[in-house]
């Protein structure tokens, strides 16, 4: 999918290496996950598997930096 395509790659450029061990793992663990539940978390029409994937995507979304774990 094209937009997550997107979403992600302005993340892996953006974000990924300053993030903590906890939203890379986090990161690692989305990208193992079907298009389409990656595509429905996003929009909020299914609740991510966990908290720390919750917060991923929201920082994702909202294109803010990680905090360190």
């Amino acid at each position: 999918m094209r937009e997550l395509d997107v979403l992600l790659t302005r993340y892996v450029d953006e974000q990924y290496r300053d993030a903590g061990a906890a939203h890379q793992q986090a990161f690692r663990e989305l990208l193992d996950s079907q298009d389409p539940s990656i595509y429905a978390y996003f929009l909020g029409r299914e609740p991510a598997p966990s908290a720390i994937l919750s917060s991923l995507i929201e920082r994702i979304t909202a294109g803010l930096p990680n905090d360190q774990y």
